[in-house]
Order: structure tokens, then sequence, then C-alpha cells
């Protein structure tokens, strides 16, 4: 598959994760959770995420409260990259 391509969706995947767990860690004051890449394998059945969580004595928590709630992160994911 065309590598522009797969780097096209890579940056949307990552935009909309960003803005995903932006809403979500602004219920939770002092706490910052970026995505900071986005790798997609070429067939496009596979994307792993590289979050970066500020500050990191919550890294943990916060990996494991999204690994928690993949189903649902997933779902958003896929409603806002359908079109």
């Amino acid at each position: 598959m065309d590598n522009t391509r797969i780097q096209k969706i890579n940056r949307l995947i990552q935009k909309e994760l960003g803005d995903i767990f932006q809403r979500e860690t602004a219920k939770m004051r002092g706490t910052l959770v970026s995505v900071s890449s986005v790798r997609t394998s070429p067939d496009l059945s596979v994307a792993r995420v590289h979050l970066s969580v500020f500050p990191s004595e919550q890294g943990t928590e916060i990996v494991a409260n999204v690994n928690a709630n993949e189903h649902a992160i997933r779902y958003d994911l896929a409603q806002r990259v359908r079109h």
C-alpha cells in the first residue's frame, strides 16, 4: 500500500485520539495525556498508539484506565473517522 496513504491515516488517528483524550482528561485537573505517535500496519489491520502522560506518576493508572475502556475509545474513534 502507498506509504503516503498510511502516513495520512496515522496522522488522522493521532489527531482524533488526541481530541478524545483531551476531552476525557479535561475532567481530571492537572493531568495531560497526548498521543505521541501512531504506527499502522501496511494492511491497516493493526494500529499501535504511543501515549505520553504528564505527570508521569499517574502513568500506570492512566494506561490501566485506557486499557479498561479500550472498546469505548475504539467506538468513539470509529464514529469520528468513518467518513
